[in-house]
């Protein structure tokens, strides 16, 4: 198989299982390739390193590839579903950095998540994307989201005024810092800082959450993924943050936007024996008495 590998700049307790991964792949008669982002976030023994494979550019057509491998953190992975769009080639992720909601392989467990790999004992999930409709270009083609999109206000304290739409009828005015529209896979991120649920990423749903809204009995809304969301954006302010992900874009009140689900998915790499609510305990402190 030809396995890409993604990630940024590797620090010097991560690299060494770079070097082990790439191992692995080559024992097992796999060809490796770099993104040349990879490449050049790294310096000095890194990247003499990495100079020794082919790399693969961004922006060229990366349909040879049958895997990617993100290295790094959830941030790595949300970066790795934006290089790879459309294509939906599977993205395994190896956590190198620190939450891992999406990157969920740990560094203690490579070696055997690798080997069931090799051995075909994973399953694809398909998880749902968000897709930005405007009346505008933005994002140059990359308008799709894997965590959530969110309206956000920029040059001001105060607060902004967002009226939401699902397919076409009103559903409430927010006055708030900002609203998000999260899927099922970013019920875990901004959502639930926010106040949202947590949902399983199998569902079939949205979620819309409020950022700080002023008025205190007003609740994320869980809607169906089949809804088109609309919205109409108002503030003080000359302009307000549209954010994807990682991604983000300046934006005035003239440019109108909604929301439906992507006609693709991202395809992530479950590695059997991975379990979602393992994650949420591991990851959220569930079940464990904080006070001892």
């Amino acid at each position: 198989m030809r396995i890409a590998l993604h990630g940024r700049k590797f620090s010097k307790e991560s690299f060494p299982y770079v070097k082990t991964i790439a191992k692995k792949l080559l024992d097992n008669g796999h060809e490796i390739f770099i993104t040349d982002v990879c490449a050049k976030e790294n310096k000095s023994e890194a990247k003499a390193y990495l100079d020794s494979y082919p790399q693969i550019n961004i922006l060229e057509s990366l349909e040879p590839i049958d895997f990617f491998f993100s290295l790094g953190g959830d941030g790595t992975l949300l970066e790795t579903v934006s290089l790879v769009g459309a294509l939906e080639i599977p993205i395994l992720g190896i956590n190198l950095g620190t939450m891992g909601f999406l990157a969920t392989t740990a560094k203690s467990e490579i070696e055997s998540a690798l080997n069931l790999f090799f051995d075909g004992q994973y399953e694809l999930e398909n998880r749902t994307l968000l897709h930005l409709n405007s009346n505008t270009e933005l994002f140059e083609g990359q308008n799709f989201a894997l965590n959530e999109v969110a309206i956000l206000k920029r040059d001001t304290s105060s607060m902004i005024i967002v009226r939401c739409f699902i397919d076409g009828e009103f559903v409430n005015t927010y006055w708030a810092d900002g609203l998000m529209v999260s899927t099922p896979t970013g019920s875990t991120g901004y959502s639930l800082s926010c106040g949202g649920p947590l949902v399983l990423s199998e569902s079939d749903s949205f979620i819309i959450t409020p950022v700080s809204p002023h008025n205190l009995n007003v609740r994320p809304l869980v809607v169906s993924d089949k809804s088109e969301i609309s919205f109409e954006i108002e503030g003080k302010g000359r302009s307000f943050l549209i954010s994807l992900d990682s991604r983000s874009h300046t934006v005035n009140s003239t440019v109108k936007i909604s929301l439906t689900k992507s006609q693709f998915s991202a395809k992530l790499v479950k590695i059997s024996g991975s379990n979602f609510f393992d994650t949420l305990r591991n990851k959220l402190n569930w079940g464990q008495d904080v006070r001892n």
